[in-house]
């Protein structure tokens, strides 16, 4: 099985690397006061600090996790890490391994279109579901995440775009009144944070791309007009431009017009 390679992979395939500074077991180094903050609010912490250098890709897909170092890392007991590491592998995050090796979660990039195939079918599903069940208090939700969505585009904080951006589409999911779909739907958008944050550079630097904040709008507009089909189809067409935009990154050619003669 052929799995991502972050370390290799991020010269070969363009993406900046990383600079910061990372202590013994791989996480980048935060200071004195946000372990005191750990200290202060436990697995809470933990958890989102973790959370937040596995999306951004700081902690590397394929890093191991250990309880004791994070545990000293971060200033509090084991137990807090034990919650933190269970809830991210909940969400798809963090893998054990039958050797009880605990690990973020690899790329395989093999596994790709079958993600898509996933997020396809269960964007819809939860976008249909809004058009059809929403209440108005509901639609309030969804054009407001929205609003908070484009703020970020503005700012031009990817960090903030990209959590934005799922707490728009996870307003949809819980307009559609089916919690099964909604959790599946929202382990569905944090693996694909990951495969967005890759990429983000290529996608801010491709002047022909259409904004995402279109699609949000077409989106909005059939769920509030209650058309089903219309909001299927541009959730469906949503999906179709994430996987569009990674595929052209993954087909760039980075030494085209170089002569090495």
């Amino acid at each position: 099985m052929i799995r991502w390679r972050p370390v290799s992979c991020s010269a070969t395939l363009g993406v900046r690397p990383f600079k910061q500074k990372t202590n013994a077991v791989g996480i980048v180094s935060i200071k004195t006061t946000t372990a005191d903050k750990a200290r202060r609010h436990g697995g809470r912490h933990v958890y989102e600090e973790l959370r937040k250098q596995i999306l951004t890709l700081q902690l590397k897909p394929g890093s191991q996790l250990d309880e004791v170092s994070l545990a000293g890392h971060f200033g509090v007991s084991r137990s807090p890490v034990r919650d933190a590491l269970a809830r991210l592998i909940s969400e798809g995050l963090v893998t054990i391994l039958p050797n009880r090796t605990t690990l973020v979660t690899p790329f395989e990039i093999e596994e790709f279109p079958k993600y898509i195939t996933a997020l396809d079918l269960t964007q819809r599903a939860v976008t249909r579901l809004a058009a059809l069940n929403r209440s108005e208090s509901d639609l309030e939700r969804i054009r407001l995440s929205n609003s908070v969505y484009v703020q970020a585009l503005a700012n031009g904080s990817f960090q903030q775009m990209s959590e934005t951006n799922k707490a728009f589409h996870m307003e949809i999911a819980r307009a559609g009144h089916n919690p099964y779909l909604t959790r599946y739907y929202e382990r569905l958008l944090g693996e694909g944070q990951r495969l967005l944050h890759l990429h983000f550079d290529f996608i801010v630097s491709s002047q022909t791309l259409t904004s995402p904040d279109h699609d949000h709008d077409r989106i909005i507009e059939a769920i509030a007009l209650g058309q089903a089909d219309a909001a299927e189809v541009a959730s469906q067409e949503h999906t179709l431009l994430f996987r569009d935009r990674f595929l052209d990154f993954m087909r760039q050619n980075l030494t085209q017009g170089i002569s090495i003669r």
